[in-house]
């Protein structure tokens, strides 16, 4: 259960470090990544919804065992992105960049499938 505590732990940290100031940069992110945002609910639906995994992965850090099911849901969160990213990159779609972050949700996509896999089989004791 360490390695599952650790990983949710660490990755609801730096989601929350990584995603939390972009909801104050959304006229920069405009700037520099033209075309400018022309739909502002879709930016902060975006952000929002991405702060709320992040604290879902601190809830899954506190009791793996309770939340184990929830962490399916995480492994696909991190993977639909960690897809997307190289696809779009490929067709010029996205900054170069964005393929570090890509990564780095491949990498927590699979961390998160193995902590998935070594809780299989615990259970809580009955009370």
């Amino acid at each position: 259960m360490r390695f599952a505590r650790r990983t949710f732990f660490g990755s609801g940290i730096y989601g929350l470090l990584v995603i939390g100031p972009q909801l104050f940069l959304e006229g920069r992110t405009s700037r520099d990544y033209p075309p400018a945002i022309t739909h502002p609910e879709f930016y902060y639906g975006f952000v929002g919804a991405a702060l709320a995994w992040q604290l879902a992965f601190l809830v899954i850090a506190r009791d793996p065992v309770r939340y184990r099911p929830l962490m399916l849901a995480a492994i696909v969160e991190k993977g639909v992105f960690a897809v997307a990213v190289p696809v779009l990159s490929w067709q010029g779609r996205v900054p170069p960049l964005l393929l570090l972050f890509g990564a780095i949700d491949a990498l927590l996509a699979v961390l998160f499938a193995v902590s998935y896999s070594k809780s299989a089989g615990t259970a809580r004791p009955a009370p």
